[in-house]
């Protein structure tokens, strides 16, 4: 009993990862990426948003609660990220204004609802990179 709890334990635990598994081509099919930030009321906070990969880099767009999230995190310009069951500690939010466009462009192609979403305030685009 105890050993199938440990393994299924282990098996819904996502990966600890370096910066060696950091493969932005091989999620483009992911729906969505988990940031963790630390806020400074309430720790840690893991959110989900969509993401974009292009020309081998990952980007998020995030709207104005997000972004504060980044903004306040004790551990800015890092964050925590989990995609496709891997976890890194310390991705870099480096922002990326020049690339909003092009982002919410690949956002409107990928996911269905940006028909709507891509009218909500998004005042930030990050490329996500390993440290």
């Amino acid at each position: 009993m105890l050993r199938s709890l440990v393994l299924t334990l282990t098996l819904l635990t996502p990966l600890a990862a370096v910066a060696a598994d950091w493969t932005p081509n091989a999620w483009t099919e992911e729906r969505t990426v988990d940031l963790t930030t630390v806020g400074p009321t309430e720790g840690a906070h893991t959110f989900p948003v969509w993401l974009v990969v292009l020309d081998g880099q990952l980007y998020v767009r995030l709207g104005s609660r997000a972004a504060t999230r980044i903004d306040e995190s004790s551990t800015k310009p890092y964050v925590g990220v989990t995609i496709a069951g891997h976890h890194f500690d310390k991705v870099k939010g480096v922002p990326a204004p020049d690339m909003a466009a092009r982002v919410g462009t690949a956002m409107g192609e990928k996911y269905w609802s940006d028909v709507l979403i891509k009218y909500f305030s998004h005042p930030l685009t990050l490329r996500l990179a390993p440290d």
